[in-house]
């Protein structure tokens, strides 16, 4: 794992308790974190929960952004209040926050800049203080959000969030309707009948994911802001997520196929580590090391793992069952995320020798042609 203190992006993992127990599981997190150098993106809307996260912090200078309610909006007075009121707050301590886009970020773009530049204004108030991140989440065209993004680059305190998971299945389902016309690639998951049918057909619109990622981070990527990217891999024919998602699968999984079609018991996600190397490579070409910021945004799949030196946290446990779920689901997040440090120091020590980043920014300040 890459030394927070070099000049490679901050990574960090997704931190909190989607397990029942008791806060020795977000202490268990922070030590897990704490040892793979990690910094946190937590899920909070209101000051107290965030201050209750805040004390598992894994180090004092770990990185922290945190993640706004997915009912929170930017259009909505009172949510930017609240924005606002968090940002001042916390200003020392949390380097960003990230809020979904919404349909009006398409539908009423003025609208929506008007927003952006109110809570950027109350944002550069504060100084040092926050950037608002606004994640790919809406299903949006991705050349629609990345103009938006280019309509607000003067504005320095509101910048991207770009969720790989949503971009690749969002393409999937695109390139996989755009032969079977009316058919959601995602569905199929739960028609085992028809994959021999169209498996190869699902393999062809997965396969167009990874390019779909590259072009919308060469598009926000060259605007010379902090960019925030949310990393996990997934599969339309996924079922690995207790919340019904496609996505935000570890890159290290493989994809169960139900009844073995045509003999073939599994296939690779969209992206792999291949693919995400590919993407941190353009990453930081276009944006650059020190304009980066990485979560690991996995989720648990409940599986297992001994608790080993981690034991002793949990003596007054009669049944270490969620504690052991816990401390696979953070093994998973350190070991991709360690997966995604050292893909980074390797193109850092390519780009050294062949050139700078900035380089590679000056020449794309275009978003891509709708």
């Amino acid at each position: 794992m890459s030394d927070r203190g070099t000049a490679g992006p901050k990574v960090l993992g997704l931190f909190e308790k989607r397990i029942e127990g008791d806060d020795c599981l977000l202490e268990l997190a922070r030590r897990r974190f704490q040892a793979a150098g990690l910094g946190v993106e937590v899920h909070a809307g209101m000051a107290d929960p965030l201050e209750h996260l805040l004390r598992f912090r894994p180090a004092p200078d770990a990185p922290v952004v945190v993640h706004l309610p997915r009912e929170f909006s930017l259009t909505h007075p009172g949510c930017r209040q609240q924005i606002v009121e968090l940002a001042r707050r916390f200003s020392r301590r949390v380097e960003g926050f990230v809020i979904h886009d919404h349909p009006d970020l398409a539908n009423q773009p003025e609208l929506f800049r008007g927003a952006g530049e109110v809570v950027n204004a109350d944002l550069a108030a504060l100084s040092p203080g926050p950037m608002l991140f606004i994640e790919y989440a809406a299903g949006l065209q991705p050349e629609v959000f990345a103009e938006f993004f280019h309509s607000i680059r003067g504005l320095p305190r509101v910048s991207a969030c770009l969720d790989i998971g949503h971009v690749g299945i969002w393409q999937a389902r695109k390139a996989f309707a755009q032969r079977h016309p009316g058919q959601d690639v995602c569905a199929l998951k739960s028609r085992p009948e028809e994959l021999p049918r169209y498996l190869s057909d699902i393999e062809q619109a997965v396969g167009t994911a990874l390019e779909a990622v590259l072009d919308l981070l060469t598009a926000i990527g060259s605007l010379g802001k902090p960019l925030h990217c949310h990393l996990h891999d997934g599969h339309p024919l996924s079922e690995f997520s207790p919340f019904g998602v496609s996505d935000h699968l570890s890159f290290f999984t493989s994809i169960p196929l139900p009844g073995a079609p045509g003999g073939r018991r599994s296939v690779p996600p969209m992206f792999g580590p291949a693919g995400l190397k590919r993407i941190l490579e353009r990453a930081l070409q276009c944006a650059g090391p020190e304009q980066l910021s990485l979560t690991l945004e996995i989720h648990p799949t409940f599986e297992r793992k001994p608790l080993a030196d981690a034991a002793p946290l949990f003596a007054h446990w009669t049944d270490k069952t969620n504690a052991e779920k816990m401390n696979h689901w953070v093994d998973t997040l350190t070991q991709n995320a360690g997966l995604a440090a050292e893909v980074c120091a390797e193109v850092l020590a390519s780009l050294s020798r062949t050139g700078s980043p900035s380089s590679a920014r000056a020449g794309n300040s275009r978003p891509p042609a709708t």
